[in-house]
């Protein structure tokens, strides 16, 4: 029994083994990838990749199928916002190019905690596959031998904390790919007066709601930055959502919010309303200032606990040349309990920025 899909990434409940498609380095080395060696399952969840072919050029948009098979004997849950379905929606391969890894340059997302409803079950035997993108989400902008391999960070169902504690290395696909560009910035739209630039046809009143949103985030932001300029000690607020206090954390959380509050202040921030999922939003880090919000946006608080405002601050945390964070944990109780047991990645999570700033319920 199979379901086909048309992208993935964690998986709830099972350990992954990856099988190994494609030849060795050099363009005339390899040969055509389209058969597939079958999976060494070593846990609940066999997970398998192929490629239509090896060696690509720089016309070629460069793609794997995953597939994921339940071999257990009973029924195996998945996240089912990372099934592919010929999108990627955060890293989901580890890709190298002559064995130097390469960087995920593609969607940072804020989401809410998983619930029930985010999960899908496969039945003992059942699979799942589809495309994933790579090209356009790692950085493929020099010729050379690639190799791609699967990555499986788990989210753990109790606290929505992500962790590679789980992830096996994996086999190869191994690429000869020619470099080509890296996607640009989209054109931005009209400017308002508040210096931000609209794309993605965002409605008058939604402008109005961003506006509003913008000018809550400065505020977070200032607030944020001024009270940790204030403080010499691990204050209840402050080991709440960034955990123990040691001087070099402190500095780096500074550094982060004068960074996040002066591009609210001063970037060319462009916000677009173009994205139907049921994300907040998400950004490109290294598009520099373009938020894409998303439909939970709209239904969001302008402040408070995941507000307009907080996603705001949280996505430009995300930027490289701001704070360059990542996301470790979804939702304000991942949010503590990874302040609590891993102050470097607290310190690295775009929520925990969020919760800081937003401050809701208060704390000292």
């Amino acid at each position: 029994m199979s379901k086909s899909v048309r992208g993935f990434k964690w998986l709830v409940g099972g350990i992954v083994g990856v099988s190994m498609l494609g030849a060795c380095g050099a363009p005339e080395d390899l040969e055509t990838a389209s058969e597939q060696v079958s999976a060494q399952a070593t846990g609940e969840v066999a997970v398998s990749l192929s490629v239509s072919k090896a060696t690509l050029s720089a016309r070629e948009d460069v793609s794997v199928t995953v597939t994921l098979t339940n071999v257990s004997s009973h029924p195996v849950q998945l996240l089912k916002f990372y099934i592919p379905d010929g999108r990627l929606k955060e890293g989901l391969f580890e890709v190298t190019r002559n064995g130097e890894p390469v960087e995920y340059i593609g969607p940072h997302i804020k989401r809410a905690a998983p619930t029930a409803q985010d999960y899908v079950t496969l039945a003992p035997g059942e699979s799942i596959s589809g495309l994933a993108p790579v090209s356009g989400m790692y950085d493929l902008s020099e010729s050379g031998a690639y190799t791609v391999s699967y990555a499986a960070p788990s989210l753990d169902q109790h606290s929505a904390v992500i962790t590679k504690a789980a992830q096996l290395d994996s086999n190869l696909v191994n690429l000869w790919i020619e470099g080509r560009g890296q996607p640009e910035l989209e054109a931005q739209g009209t400017v308002s007066a508040q210096g931000l630039t609209y794309s993605g046809a965002c409605t008058t009143s939604e402008q109005s709601s961003i506006s509003s949103a913008l000018t809550s985030a400065r505020t977070y932001a200032n607030n944020a930055s001024t009270y940790l300029n204030g403080i010499s000690s691990g204050t209840t607020r402050y080991t709440t959502w960034f955990g123990a206090y040691t001087s070099a954390r402190l500095t780096t959380a500074r550094s982060h919010f004068t960074n996040i509050k002066n591009a609210l202040a001063s970037a060319a921030i462009v916000v677009d309303c173009s994205c139907n999922d049921s994300y907040y939003a998400y950004v490109y880090p290294a598009q520099h200032y373009k938020i894409y919000v998303c439909n939970a946006f709209w239904s969001a608080p302008t402040t408070g606990t995941d507000s307009k405002a907080g996603t705001l601050v949280h996505e430009m945390s995300h930027f490289n040349i701001v704070a360059g964070t990542d996301d470790h944990a979804y939702g304000q109780s991942a949010a503590k309990s990874l302040a609590s047991s891993n102050p470097t990645n607290a310190l690295d999570n775009a929520d925990n920025h969020e919760y800081f700033a937003e401050n809701t319920p208060s704390l000292p």
